[in-house]
Order: C-alpha cells, then sequence, then structure tokens
C-alpha cells in the first residue's frame, strides 16, 4: 500500500492572507483544520513544509533551522507573489518561534505562537523526541516491529547537529522578542508537557507590541490545533484576525 504523505497547501478565499506554520518533526496537517476553518471565513492560507518533514526521519536530520527559514520566508514571498499584500502569521511550537522572528524581518499584520518554546530543552530530551518521531513514522509506514527496531539501532548513530543549532534559534529568538511590534496573540496549552509553559509569559511581557493578547486552553496539550479545544482556538483566531488593522 503506498501511503500518501502530507503536501504544503494553499487554501484560497478572500484577499486576507494567514501564513500557517507546522512544529518541529510535525508537518502541515497539524495546521490544515485551522486552514480550511480560515477560509469558509473568506481568509487565504498557506502552509508550507519545511524540508525534512513529513517525510522519512532519517531526512529530518540532514535538516536544520536555515533549510525551514528558508521555507518559511518562501512561504511568506508565495503568498506576496500571489498577490496577498497583507499578511499575517501563526505557528505551532517551532512554527511559533518562526512567526516571532517573521515579525522582526518582514512586514505582517499580525502574530499569533501557540505553544511556542522559549527555552532551551537539553539535547538528550530533543534526541529523544527525534527517536519518538522516527519510530511512529516508521510505523506509519507499516514496517514490521522487528524491521523497524533494526533501523531505529542504525538511526541512533546518526549525528544530529540538528539539535544543537534549534536551541541557537530558540536563543536568539528570545533575545529578539522585544522586536515584536505587530499585535500580538499569544497561545499556551496548560497540559503542554513538550515544553516549558512559562515560555507564553515571556513572549507577552517581552514584546514591544501595543496591542496584545495572552489566552491559556485548560484542557489542551502541546499540539493545540488537534486538540479538544481546537474549535475554540479557531474562533479565537478568527476574532483575533478580525480586530487587525486591514486595508480591505
Amino acid at each position: 500500500m503506498k501511503i500518501k504523505l502530507p503536501q504544503p497547501f494553499t487554501f484560497k478565499a478572500g484577499k486576507r492572507a494567514v501564513l500557517l506554520l507546522h512544529g518541529f518533526t510535525g508537518n502541515s496537517a497539524d495546521v490544515r483544520m485551522l486552514g480550511r476553518f480560515l477560509e469558509k471565513k473568506g481568509y487565504t492560507s498557506h502552509a508550507p513544509q519545511y524540508k525534512g518533514h513529513g517525510v522519512p526521519p532519517e531526512e529530518l536530520v540532514h535538516t536544520g533551522p536555515e533549510d525551514w527559514w528558508e521555507d518559511v520566508i518562501g512561504g511568506y514571498n508565495y503568498l506576496k507573489e500571489n498577490g496577498y499584500e497583507e499578511i499575517a502569521v501563526a505557528g505551532l511550537s517551532l512554527g511559533g518561534v518562526f512567526s516571532l522572528k517573521l515579525g522582526y524581518t518582514v512586514p505582517v499584520k499580525g502574530i499569533i505562537p501557540m505553544c511556542a518554546p522559549m527555552y532551551i530543552k537539553s539535547e538528550e530530551v530533543m534526541f529523544e523526541g527525534i527517536i519518538d518521531y522516527a519510530r511512529e513514522f516508521k510505523k506509519f509506514e507499516g514496517k514490521a516491529d522487528e524491521q523497524i527496531e533494526t533501523e531505529m539501532i542504525e538511526f541512533r548513530k546518526t549525528p544530529m547537529k540538528t539539535l544543537k543549532a534549534m536551541q541557537g534559534l530558540i536563543s536568539d529568538v528570545r533575545e529578539n522578542v522585544d522586536m515584536t511590534y505587530a499585535p500580538l496573540f499569544v497561545v499556551q496549552a496548560r497540559n503542554d508537557h513538550m515544553i516549558n509553559t512559562n515560555s507564553a509569559n515571556i513572549i507577552y511581557e517581552q514584546a514591544e507590541s501595543p496591542e496584545k493578547d495572552l489566552k491559556w486552553y485548560e484542557k489542551s496539550g502541546h499540539v493545540i490545533t488537534l486538540g479538544p479545544e481546537k474549535d475554540i482556538l479557531h474562533e479565537d483566531i478568527y476574532q483575533f484576525l478580525e480586530g487587525l488593522d486591514w486595508s480591505e
């Protein structure tokens, strides 16, 4: 059976555009429901997929934040080139980190970081996260348990320079959060066990945005876009977008 891997998507609706960014080891499917919701509300959305994501894990570890940032900028430029002058950005986890970076790099109408880390995890913890991802992907491919374990032994030997580079990215963005001036809606799940949830407070407190808000979602975990409060989140994001100063 041939498996279908997630792909970048564009849902065209109105002239207002939202760039949707997924997380580390995630893919465009993490923000697809949000994209469909926004489409119904008249917003165009585009979600790039970072290099090395949504493909076998052996490819992921040979990419890094510089590659993924190129994809983020590529997604922004894609919208610009297709005539969308005003672009807001919403990002999950690592995508939230990139949404903040985008805010002090190019003009954006508004920024929605969701469960975005501002603390550096140890390489050991991040490594185990990649191992979990690799094992799940191989199950998704339909491989037998014995084959998976054999491949995992080899995979564990792979040098993972990605991890140190990710730590550098998060540190760099944290140091520049005070360069955030666009309207800001910080989203954080209370039951987020993947990141230090105080990250949300850091983003909210250090951003210089005159218009900013922080909301905690009491029943949600890290991948909040697919969690039990996703419908509430969708509506909250829509209300935030509606409050922005769009020219049309």
